[in-house]
């Protein structure tokens, strides 16, 4: 991704014992006086997210932004997110989000439904689904 956004790219090294909790977590790259967006498949917790993006400011990050396409925000997760360092979380409509967003404002949802719907159409006609990444067809 970071290369056919041509931008610079650094990752986390993260270490788990069982799910729900981390058990390490390393930063590899270099982000200071960059705005830093982390990207992810899911935020249940949010605890790993939001301590990435702490980590990231401390490194000299100058703002966080965090992405991810399941946003499941369980427990606590809307205070660890609005005390957290990201500036928003942002969230796909795989799931619904409305309760979500009324309890946090930093919240921010993408709709995926003319997407997904164009994954349906492109499976029915026998059509290409993955031209989907590397054009957008609308």
């Amino acid at each position: 991704m970071a290369d056919r956004l041509s931008v610079d790219f650094a990752l986390f090294h993260k270490e788990r014992k069982k799910a729900n909790t981390l058990s390490r977590m390393i930063l590899i790259g270099n982000v200071k006086g960059k705005v830093a967006i982390l990207v992810d498949d899911m935020a249940d917790t949010c605890g790993t997210i939001c301590s990435a993006g702490t980590q990231l400011l401390e490194a000299g990050a100058t703002r966080v932004f965090a992405i991810v396409t399941h946003g499941i925000l369980s427990g606590n997760a809307h205070e660890v997110i609005m005390k957290s360092g990201l500036e928003k979380l942002i969230v796909t409509n795989t799931l619904p989000q409305g309760k979500n967003l009324e309890k946090c404002s930093k919240l921010e949802v993408i709709d995926v439904a003319p997407v997904l719907g164009e994954v349906v159409r492109r499976s029915h006609y026998g059509e290409s689904v993955s031209k989907l990444f590397h054009e957008i067809p609308y």
